[in-house]
């Protein structure tokens, strides 16, 4: 398999991003959450008309990694209000390509955007279920800073660990 690298996302990978984001969330996350709210975050977080609004703002960036053409992993970045930090606000790879680095290369392109924001830190809110993303996170530096539910419409709630990893800033 060959790496084709980490991209901006670009309106014509909208759709593909959707997809993939289903797999992924419906092969990784029954037992952590149910069907349904896994079916309503999808719809909140991933239609495309959803992720063609976060791609205008100035304060968001979606990134894809390829491997052999096609879509691997994607990310989204969200600066903080203040622009102290910067939000990991998705971070997926394809199950089949999981513990082969794409999580790493994406969490050091995060840590690129958010120095040249002028950022201290990366953040980034996990399922308190997650076990296997909060280790990827501690591995590459991220330390629990806080538990939390939020209540997010419909009945559903994220019980989340919210990480965060301090910058070498100059």
């Amino acid at each position: 398999m060959r790496a084709d690298g980490i991209e901006l996302l670009m309106d014509g990978d909208v759709e593909a991003v959707a997809a993939l984001a289903r797999g992924i969330w419906h092969a990784h996350y029954p037992g952590i959450i149910s069907v349904a709210q896994i079916e309503y975050m999808l719809a909140q977080r991933y239609d495309p008309a959803v992720i063609r609004v976060e791609l205008a703002r100035p304060d968001v960036w979606w990134f894809v990694l390829r491997f052999d053409g096609g879509i691997a992993a994607y990310m989204a970045l969200q600066l903080e209000a203040g622009g102290v930090a910067m939000k990991i606000d998705k971070l997926y790879v394809r199950p089949d390509l999981q513990r082969r680095g794409c999580g790493g290369r994406l969490i050091a392109r995060a840590e690129v955007v958010a120095r040249r924001e002028g950022c201290r830190e990366l953040v980034l809110a996990v399922n308190r279920g997650n076990a296997n993303a909060i280790a990827a996170y501690r591995k590459h530096g991220f330390v629990l800073r806080e538990a939390v539910v939020k209540d997010i419409g419909g009945g559903f709630v994220m019980d989340d660990h919210v990480m965060a990893k301090k910058l070498n800033v100059k």
